[in-house]
């Protein structure tokens, strides 16, 4: 077993509007698709092996600042994909903060009322 996370869903209202912001905010594509009836948004793998996981509109899937936190990998470039949250719709909710060698982290409010996370390694020296 490589990772003890082998998947994640961010729940979302809207799909569509949840699926741009995503896109904008880590200047990426995500893959909609249909997974037994329910729509949802994957996030592409960097390389084999990656974690990856989805955003769901569902019945059972609700929108929350609280609950579990998702960390989402923000690559060498936090401070761009924070600089994007505002433009693309949401709201940043802590600021980048230092974990040391364990590199950088951030929180924003999605455009569906989550509250997810940025991280960034530490650049190696």
């Amino acid at each position: 077993m490589a990772h003890r996370v082998n998947w994640f869903e961010i729940p979302v209202v809207d799909l569509a509007r949840a699926t741009r912001f995503y896109e904008s905010v880590l200047s990426t594509t995500l893959k909609v698709e249909d997974f037994h009836g329910t729509r949802i948004a994957v996030f592409t793998r960097k390389q084999e092996g990656d974690v990856t996981g989805a955003l769901v509109q569902a019945p059972y899937a609700k929108p929350s600042l609280e609950g579990s936190r998702v960390f989402l990998d923000a690559g060498a470039d936090l401070d761009g994909a924070l600089g994007r949250v505002a433009k693309a719709g949401g709201k940043v909710l802590v600021e980048k903060t230092s974990v040391g060698p364990m590199g950088s982290f951030a929180v924003f409010q999605d455009t569906e009322g989550n509250a997810v996370a940025l991280h960034a390694h530490a650049s190696p020296r």
